[in-house]
């Protein structure tokens, strides 16, 4: 199980960690106000960037409030994201959500991320994938 903590190995950190997810990402899922883009990352744990522009959430204060509850539900959601680098990519409306709706609409979010990975169990065993018109 990963430990739950929003250590400095769980981030992105180097705009070049960025640019891999945002030039090749292997899953995203686009949200209401916000999308995500994800990529393998070969680690036992997932890492997590934040995109929230001023154009986007005008207010520090919103934008602040945004990083800091997507960062807890990034936190508590964690152990079902192991090998993602995620990007969080905030659009126009986000900052207007209250916290409840967007604990609610990132659980969703992450749920949808984990189901879009390829699980290692499937792709080990001979014959699971393969079709009967091969």
């Amino acid at each position: 199980m990963v430990s739950r903590d929003f250590s400095r190995e769980k981030r992105l950190l180097t705009p070049r960690q960025f640019k891999a997810v945002f030039d090749s990402p292997s899953g995203k899922a686009p949200g209401k106000n916000v999308l995500l883009l994800a990529r393998n990352n070969e680690l036992d744990h997932p890492r997590l960037g934040l995109v929230i522009g001023k154009k986007s959430v005008k207010l520090s204060v919103e934008r602040n409030r945004l990083k800091r509850q997507i960062r807890e539900s990034f936190r508590l959601n964690q152990d079902n994201l192991v090998g993602w680098d995620i990007v969080v990519v905030a659009r126009k409306g986000l900052g207007d959500l209250q916290n409840a709706e967007l604990a609610q609409q990132f659980g969703k979010l992450w749920k949808r991320l984990a189901r879009s990975k390829p699980s290692p169990e499937t792709n080990a065993q001979p014959g699971v994938n393969d079709s009967p018109h091969a």
